[in-house]
């Protein structure tokens, strides 16, 4: 089937099940081509063929309303909803979005981007619509990973507490970003391995009604039976006790089964959860054969092997370059433990997690938790390194403040994938941290200009003892810079100075100052000396430094790929206020008061402005400002 030729999901009601199963194959070969272009979350799609077309014969999208938990398995509800034709510049610049996104369909009723929010968006859908007196289906899809956040505990209390009607599907493929842990793992297994609980229990009722002369009176207490039944047939039957309905588990590549089960669901009232066993990367061998989260989200690869287009780049990856040098300061340090949150694998921990097993955590989806977690185990002596993406950060604000600034406790936060990301877009842009953590008392954040810089910043960190310390880390690989044999801890606040020069200063840190050089070089052509300052602290800030700098009445420019309402700009004007400096030549460069779309980051920077032809723009004004300003005052002392 021509999969561009698609423009509404109405065509599938009408499909043979050769037709469906036909459809299904040409989906997978879809995805598994454009993918390996443009890169994506193939594995998560592949698993879900079947199932996304069967909840889009039996429902009616998007009367109907669908909330795609995460989103990255939205690929197959995008092509049959009619935009197949987009794939080619899937999370391109200015492409189709790889998470379901509100304007680019009707269709695509709740973005993401996070795990664990589809249940309470479904309840915040379902109330408003009995509010209304309407009478859609709300159906939210959540995997077995995003159901170890806490949010979809605390959503699924309330549901099963005001008996909502609603159909839960989970979709249970025993994997999430990286191979799942802890109890509702344990439970799930369990499950998979019964017998369909709906099934046996009709069953046992049929059963008891054949029973001479006792079988009515039996049949009678089916409902006592079946409190006893669940628990011998379903191990765990935590969903039936908060007050769902539970159907399965079914096989989620059968049609047949998938259809069956999401009728009955839809006939009965009050909240329903079906669970659906699936397999991550159905169809394509080194996605299905993948255990430990590699082909989640992908690069371009080469479809007929599998193997990844690999980058011409030599420099290490941030990610692991952080973890080795927290690896190699624990063999030294036993009081040195590591902490993620479902992110083994991203944050490059799966070497200090072999080698030093009893001291590394990994406590699932759960920022939250993670974060106590790690203020517990430094109050009682440890040194915890917190790995987490600064966009997940966001998610355990609270516990930041709270429990680690507030105890002024020693926790060391690798905040990693700081800045623009690229493909994942809005709901994965590094940008905020800066902006919630600055605010916080006792704490220190530190990006480094390079990879030398960054190893040291390690040793910073873990021999700081005077309260929580963050490290910021970009996505993707260093500059290839030579490395110091030995890590050497640099002193809390201080600034170094790159490159001298006499007419205006640019203060900046990590992933800009290549930008920021780049702009003094071409500046010292035009004849003006631009110095260039490595800001690496940006709480606490150098002040010392700025007191010199103000006292020298350069120009400034603050440069940085984060927020600029509440980041670095912002303390650096705060403090001139402060301190009663003139900051009318002060200016700020960095993100705008938006969110950042996908795309290459390169095109992502060019489009909000942030480049070193700014930065030069921004100089050039800021001196002419000043010799105005001179101007003027020497022009009033003379009138005088």
């Amino acid at each position: 089937m021509d999969l561009n030729t698609i423009s509404s999901p109405s065509f599938l009601k009408n499909l043979t099940k050769k037709q469906l199963q036909d459809l299904a194959e040409d989906i997978r070969k879809f995805l598994i081509e454009k993918c390996s272009i443009t890169g994506g979350h193939i594995g998560p799609n592949l698993g879900v063929v079947e199932l996304t077309i069967a909840l889009h014969r039996v429902f009616n999208s998007p009367e109907d309303k669908f909330l795609f938990d995460v989103g990255h398995q939205a690929y197959v509800h995008k092509i049959l909803t009619g935009r197949a034709d987009q794939f080619d510049t899937l999370r391109q610049y200015k492409g189709l979005c790889g998470f379901p996104k509100r304007n680019e369909s009707e269709h695509d009723v709740w973005e993401t981007g996070h795990s664990s929010t589809s249940l309470s968006g479904a309840m915040g859908m379902a109330a408003a619509r009995d509010v209304k007196g309407e009478k859609n289906f709300v159906v939210p899809i959540i995997g077995d990973g995003a159901l170890t956040g806490g949010m979809a505990f605390e959503a699924l209390n309330h549901i099963g507490h005001e008996k909502t009607n609603m159909t839960v599907i989970l979709n249970d493929n025993e994997m999430s970003i990286a191979p799942n842990v802890g109890a509702m793992h344990n439970m799930l297994t369990r499950m998979r391995s019964a017998t369909p609980y709906n099934r046996a229990k009709d069953d046992l009722e049929g059963l008891l009604k054949r029973i001479p002369a006792f079988g009515n009176r039996l049949a009678s207490t089916a409902e006592r039976v079946k409190d006893g039944l669940k628990y011998l047939v379903v191990p765990g039957m935590f969903f039936e006790e908060l007050g769902f309905t539970y159907l399965g588990p079914i096989n989620g590549h059968d049609f047949e089964a998938l259809e069956a089960t999401l009728n009955s669901a839809k006939k009965i009232e009050g909240p329903v959860l079906v669970h659906v066993v699936t397999k991550k990367g159905k169809g394509y061998s080194p996605a299905e054969n993948d255990t430990i989260g590699t082909w989640h989200g992908t690069g371009p690869y080469k479809m007929e092997t599998g193997d990844f287009v690999k980058s011409k780049v030599t420099a290490p990856g941030w990610s692991k370059l952080i973890a080795d040098s927290v690896s190699e300061i624990a063999r030294q340090d036993p009081r040195v433990v590591t902490i993620t949150p479902a992110m083994p694998v991203g944050s490059k921990l799966e070497g200090f997690a072999k080698e030093f097993p009893n001291r590394f955590f990994d406590v699932g989806i759960a920022e939250q938790h993670a974060t106590t977690m790690a203020a517990g185990m430094a109050a009682e002596g440890t040194k915890p390194f917190l790995a987490i993406y600064s966009t997940f950060l966001q998610r355990a604000y609270d516990q930041m403040l709270h429990d680690i600034c507030r105890q002024k406790l020693n926790v060391f936060v690798g905040i990693d994938r700081s800045g623009l990301v690229g493909a994942d877009g809005e709901t994965h842009q590094g940008v905020f941290d800066i902006n919630f953590l600055r605010s916080m008392p006792n704490i220190v954040i530190m990006m480094p200009k390079d990879e030398n810089e960054g190893q040291h910043m390690v040793k910073t960190a873990l021999d700081y003892d005077d309260g929580p310390i963050c490290l910021r880390y970009p996505r993707g690989n260093g500059l290839g810079v030579p490395m110091d044999e030995e890590m050497k801890a640099i002193p809390i606040g201080t600034w170094e100075v790159l490159q001298e020069g006499a007419d205006a200063t640019i203060l900046t840190f990590g992933t800009t100052i290549p930008l920021a050089k780049e702009a003094a070089k071409a500046l010292e052509e035009k004849g003006l000396k631009v110095e260039v300052v490595n800001a690496r602290f940006i709480k606490p800030l150098d002040e010392e430094m700025l007191h010199s700098i103000y006292q020298s009445k350069k120009p400034v420019l603050t440069i940085e790929e984060s927020m600029l309402q509440g980041g670095f700009g912002s303390a650096v004007l705060e403090f001139a206020n402060d301190h009663g400096y003139d900051t009318s030549c002060t200016d700020r460069l960095g993100i705008p008061d938006e969110f950042i779309e996908h795309g290459s980051v390169d095109l992502l920077m060019r489009d909000i402005d942030l480049t070193a032809e700014e930065a030069e723009k921004r100089i050039e004004k800021l001196v002419q400002k000043k010799g105005s300003i001179i101007y003027v005052g020497v022009l009033k002392q003379f009138t005088l």
